[in-house]
């Protein structure tokens, strides 16, 4: 593909603006932590209303007819207000892989902001969840190999909330895997919740996948997490979302 074609910006404003959707969103900035360090490995973006209603508003107008508008937008949408905040960690943006036909023509609209508004695509991470109701599971794979060939990471979202897709960590390697927070709260309290964790942790370990504690509220689940050895962390305790903002995140110490 021809480089200009490649980075044809003439659509970004127009994604950015949510054109061809009869609703508009924005987002808010959440940070994930680095203990090790005490710096921000990234920050997720969580899509929000104009005025920062819930997630759920704006998610319950999206249609199988304007999935595929509203996906390039979020795409376009985050990386300009990332930009436009000075966001210099990684940006972490969901994904709808219903929405994505073929990787690599959908990707151009991205390709395209991060060029438009000046944001190194070597930040970006994709996320997906595993209990997103998938119409094709061998869809979703080549989609994260042809997104990790491109030089993006991959991070698989909401690990442990619903039915685990194992062919998912046997078929591809995403860089980041978080766990879902139904199994992070009061984990401290729960010595079966501790040993799947265990079990994930060794899992991870094995094929180089870093994990992210999802959802940690509390100062008993940081300090139970840190001591397994987990390294990044998002959550209340640590930062709630900034609505079109990048909060500071407090960072716990380790006992």
């Amino acid at each position: 593909m021809e480089e200009e074609e490649l980075f044809d910006q003439s659509h970004c404003e127009h994604c950015a603006c949510g054109a061809g959707l009869d609703f508009d969103f924005s987002f808010a900035f959440q940070p994930i932590v680095d203990a090790d360090t005490g710096g921000i490995l990234a920050h997720e973006a969580l899509v929000r209303g104009l005025n920062g209603e819930g997630a759920g508003e704006v998610l319950g107008r999206v249609t199988r007819k304007n999935m595929y508008r509203f996906d390039q937008a979020c795409r376009v949408k985050a990386v300009k207000l990332a930009s436009e905040l000075g966001m210099t960690s990684k940006l972490c943006i969901n994904f709808m892989p219903n929405a994505v036909y073929r990787a690599e023509t959908c990707i151009q609209t991205t390709l395209a902001a991060a060029n438009r508004y000046d944001f190194d695509t070597s930040r970006l991470v994709f996320e997906f969840t595993e209990v997103e109701n998938l119409a094709d599971t061998d869809h979703l794979i080549s989609i994260i190999d042809a997104y990790e060939e491109m030089g993006f990471d991959i991070a698989l979202d909401d690990y442990g909330a619903g039915y685990s897709r194992m062919n998912l960590l046997t078929d591809t390697t995403p860089e980041y895997l978080k766990l879902d927070m139904s199994l992070i709260r009061d984990v401290e309290q729960y010595p079966r919740k501790q040993a799947v964790i265990e079990g994930v942790l060794l899992t991870n370990d094995r094929l180089g996948i870093a994990t992210i504690a999802e959802g940690v509220e509390t100062e008993a689940e940081y300090q139970w997490c840190r001591g397994m050895g987990i390294r990044y962390f998002q959550g209340y305790l640590l930062a709630r979302p900034g609505f079109e903002t990048l909060p500071s995140p407090y960072i716990p110490s380790d006992h």
